[in-house]
């Protein structure tokens, strides 16, 4: 398994690396100023970052136990980014909705598309992090 510095390592150049694309991408798309969309990524971000060392801690462990390792196939990412994000939309929807003052269906739809932004990057971040720093063999 993973160090917890490597943990944190990975948490927030996750993070950091998704604010930087997300921000212009948002506010270009939704056609929002970036301030507003920087405000929402932010808390968000923050609100990923600690769900990010939870999920995988827990995740790994879950792999661990069950299939005595932590090497994930490409289902298995699927199947971790999906319900990393599914997690992730319990909180944001409400804090969306509110913090713009704009509807639930129009929070989900915008969160929808952060979500599937966050989908695709989270498979690429992390089978490139896992490139980068790969994991020991004993893992």
């Amino acid at each position: 398994m993973r160090t917890t510095p490597d943990r944190i390592r990975h948490a927030l150049s996750f993070e950091v690396i998704g604010l930087l694309l997300v921000v212009p991408l948002g506010a270009i798309g939704f056609g929002m100023d970036a301030q507003h969309i920087g405000v929402i990524a932010i808390l968000a971000a923050s609100m990923a970052t600690l769900w990010n060392y939870v999920y995988n801690l827990l995740f790994d462990r879950a792999l661990k136990r069950l299939r005595g390792s932590v090497h994930k196939t490409v289902f298995i990412r699927i199947v971790h980014a999906l319900m990393f994000e599914l997690g992730l939309l319990l909180v944001t929807l409400p804090m969306i909705a509110l913090y713009l003052d704009i509807g639930l269906w129009q929070a989900l739809v915008m969160d929808v598309a952060f979500v599937v932004f966050y989908l695709v990057y989270a498979f690429v971040f992390n089978w490139a992090y896992d490139q980068v720093f790969p994991l020991p063999e004993t893992a």
